[in-house]
């Protein structure tokens, strides 16, 4: 498992709230349903907080997969 900042995004104002609905929903399912909800948290990050998507994939543990915001 790679290093996330998911528990911690989901309590941030700055963070919109499509992510961190996201996030939370990740945080309590099981693992085989927790990439798609992770992949949909970089998604709304890239697009509504301007963050590069290398970024917001590293923030919420999907580093290794570049078809997270694409």
């Amino acid at each position: 498992m790679s290093f996330t900042m998911a528990p911690l995004l989901v309590h941030s104002v700055h963070v919109p709230a499509g992510a961190r609905s996201a996030l939370r929903a990740a945080l309590a399912t099981s693992p085989e349903n927790r990439r798609a909800l992770l992949t949909s948290a970089a998604r709304v990050l890239y697009a509504e907080a301007g963050l590069d998507c290398a970024d917001a994939r590293e923030l919420v543990g999907l580093a290794d997969d570049d078809s997270a915001c694409g």
